[in-house]
This record gives structure tokens, sequence and C-alpha cells, in this order.
């Protein structure tokens, strides 16, 4: 597939303007070595921690970049914008900063914590709208609003401003690498949703540092980047896995697929339970709270999807803090699922005395554990189902554990985390 006849709807200059424009309205935020993913890596792995921007994302630099280009009439008429939480969030602290009013929709599924901070944040001056169950839903009824009304529409993504503030990531960070550690980075690992932070970073990138390696990393169940781009334009996802709702977008931005066409940087997928694994490790290890979109690109590099780190080291932006802590168990769920550690099974027990003493004694290895035991007999029935949900010392244990189910006299058939029974337990 060639590229484009048309040049990116970005530049450098664009991202350098938006930077000098942003100024002090932005923080500063801190870039870190982090020894843990660096050992994983084999080489130097710096965070741009955005989790600790104002508003706990990056999505501030576009936001406020957007509404603070709007001439007055404009800002008059007030603005509506749709979000999966974050970019809602920074139009929310923008709109109260610079005395706009605005309308935000966001998807039903969106977590209560980043719901609060929108209201929080925003105040008197913003009203928040829930309506459908993922992003494109609510971008649609934000669409409808603002041609009903007039008033102007905010994109999270699909627009060459917003991506020009989103691309003053990179241009912030590459400096500090370079002016705090004496390093010039190597590969650049950047989480893809719609789009719009790999096209601003992307397009600085190619011109300022085009020996810069750079990962854009998608969701497993929403890599609809990938799909743009092997199909020449934005796409729409009949399926999507919405765990990642900061960057489960059905259909990317014609302007972010545009920059990504023109400069071609590699894509990658990252599988929803390693970017839990990955959440865990940040917030044990590393006293980092991540959201899940944040642990994204952090989670590609402890799978080694960075191939070839170079000799500079590997900067990865590490998107945002806004986790809900309700989501944990559904975290830690998934992470054990992903590393091998948790499994369920439909047991089939003969309604007689001693048998689930036999299953404890014949089938459990000495480090399994029964983390679920969901069992009803039926009077009438020489047999009776149970769900059994078993967490394993260690990955290697499975084997065993099924030669000695295959073994045993009992019905016992495992339950395929990738079927569609499974999304009930869950």
């Amino acid at each position: 597939m060639t590229s484009p006849a048309v040049p990116a709807p970005v530049t450098a200059d664009d991202v350098d303007r938006a930077r000098e424009r942003l100024g002090a309205l932005v923080r500063r935020t801190p870039v870190e070595l982090s020894e843990r993913l660096s050992e994983l890596a084999g080489a130097p792995v710096w965070l741009k921690r955005e989790d600790l921007q104002a508003v706990r994302s990056y999505k501030l630099r576009g936001a406020y970049l957007f509404l603070d280009s709007l001439d007055e009439e404009r800002r008059a008429a007030g603005v509506v914008a749709a979000s999966a939480g974050n970019h809602a969030q920074g139009v929310a602290y923008a709109c109260r900063a610079l005395g706009i009013d605005a309308r935000i929709y966001v998807p039903t599924t969106t977590p209560r914590q980043k719901r609060e901070r929108i209201v929080a944040l925003g105040g008197e001056r913003v009203e928040l709208v829930m309506t459908g169950d993922a992003f494109d839903d609510a971008a649609a009824a934000a669409a409808a609003d603002a041609a009903r009304t007039g008033a102007a529409l905010v994109p999270p993504f699909d627009s060459p401003v917003v991506m020009a503030g989103q691309g003053t990531v990179i241009a912030e960070a590459m400096e500090q690498v370079r002016e705090d550690n004496g390093r010039e980075i190597s590969s650049v690992v950047l989480p893809v949703g719609g789009g719009g932070l790999l096209g601003g970073c992307m397009a600085w990138l190619a011109e300022r540092a085009p020996e810069v390696h750079v990962l854009g990393v998608e969701p497993a169940g929403a890599a609809s980047m990938a799909a743009a781009v092997r199909a020449g334009e934005p796409v729409t996802l009949a399926d999507l896995e919405r765990f990642v709702d900061g960057a489960a977008v059905r259909r990317v931005g014609e302007h972010p697929l545009a920059t990504v066409l023109a400069h071609r940087p590699r894509l990658g997928v990252v599988d929803e339970g390693a970017v839990c694994t990955e959440m865990l490790a940040l917030y044990q290890v590393d006293g980092i709270i991540a959201e899940p979109a944040g642990a994204l690109a952090p989670a590609a590099v402890a799978t080694g999807l960075v191939r070839d780190p170079g000799e500079g080291g590997i900067l990865v932006v590490l998107t945002g803090g806004n986790n809900d802590v309700s989501r944990y168990n559904e975290v830690v769920e998934r992470s054990l699922v992903h590393e091998g550690l948790k499994h369920y099974f439909l047991v089939t027990f003969p309604q007689e005395p001693g048998a689930l003493r036999r299953f404890l004694h014949d089938v459990l290895g000495p480090e399994d554990d029964i983390v679920l035991f969901d069992y009803i007999k039926r009077n009438n029935r020489e047999t009776g189902p149970a769900l059994v949900g078993l967490e394993l010392g260690a990955r290697e244990n499975l084997e065993p554990l099924l030669e000695r189910m295959a073994a045993s006299s009992m019905e016992i058939e495992r339950i395929d985390p990738a079927g569609p029974m499974y999304r009930y337990l869950t």
C-alpha cells in the first residue's frame, strides 16, 4: 500500500507552536527511569508520566489548545464534546479556566471515578450527559447536539489542532531525556485509541527525530488503527472489547490515519489480560496508579513487543491514571487468567458422601486453591454439577492438574476463556 498523495495534516512546526502556546497552561510532567521495565527490556526505559497531568491524562493538551483557539463568538455559543472519560476531563478543566459552557457526552460504561472528576473539574460550566455503551454512541449524540444547537464540537482526536496539542507530549519528553539524562531516545512507544496522540507525536518525530523507531500499541480487542491501515481508510469495527476504555474506539479519525499512512510507524497489539498484569506491576512495584489505557504502552515493553530498543533506550508514554478502584477485582481476575493461574471447570459430582473429599485428594495439587465453588444439590438425580474456580500456584501446574482430572472418575469440563460462557464469570 502506498502513502497518500496529500500531505500529513500536522507538521513538527505545528507541534512546536502548540507547545509555545500552551506554555504554563499544562504541566511539564516528569520523565522517570523505570528499573523494572529496563530490566525486562534490556535497555533503559523512561516513562513520560502524563498520569501526573492536571487532569491525570495527556488529553488536556489537545482539548485546551482547541478551546483556546476558538474566537469569542464561538466561545459564547458554547461547546459539546464526546469522550470515554479523559478527553471530557480535559474539556471540563479548560472550559472552567476559559469561561466556556459545555455539554459533555460520555458512554454509560464510563467508570464512576471519571464521571465524578468531569463534574468536579468543570463545575457549573459543564453539563454531563450519559448515553450509549461505547465512545462511538456518545460521539454520535454530541455531533447531533452540535448540529442542532450550533455549539462547537471539540474533537477528542480527529482534528489537526488537537493532534498538535497531543504531539507536545513527545516534543517535551525527548527534550527532558536529553537534558536530564544526556541520552538520545532510540524507540518511542505510544498507546493508540482514535489516533490523535500517535498522529501528533509521529508528525513531530518524523521531522525532528526521523531515526527514532515508533511503535503504536492497540488493545487486542480494539485494533481499529491496524484495520484502517489495512483498508487505507477508517473502518468501523464490528466487535469491540471495551475494557481498555480510554483506547477502545471502533473507528479511528481521518486526520490521524492520514498521518500514520504518511509516516508508517509500526503497529502492534497487547492482550487486555497483559494490560491488567502491567497495571498491577505498576501499582505494586512502581507505586503508579495507571488506568488500562495508561498501562497499554508499558505493557508492550513488558511483553517484549519492542523488538529493537537501540542504544539510546525506550521512551514510553504513560497516558493516564484515572482508574476506578472498584475495577481492581476485574483487573486481578483478568491478570490471573492471562498469566495462566486461574481456571474454571464444570465438575459433575456423584451425589454420594465423600465425593468432594475425593476431588480434593485425587485431583487438586498441593498449591491449587479453590476460589469459587457453586453447587446446587438435586435430589432427583444421581449426579450434580458444580462450577469450580481454581487458582494455581504456578502456570506449570496446569498440565499435571488436567492429567489428574482426566484420570478421575468424575466428569470434568474446562471452561474456555475465549468461549461465550466465560463472560458470565467475569
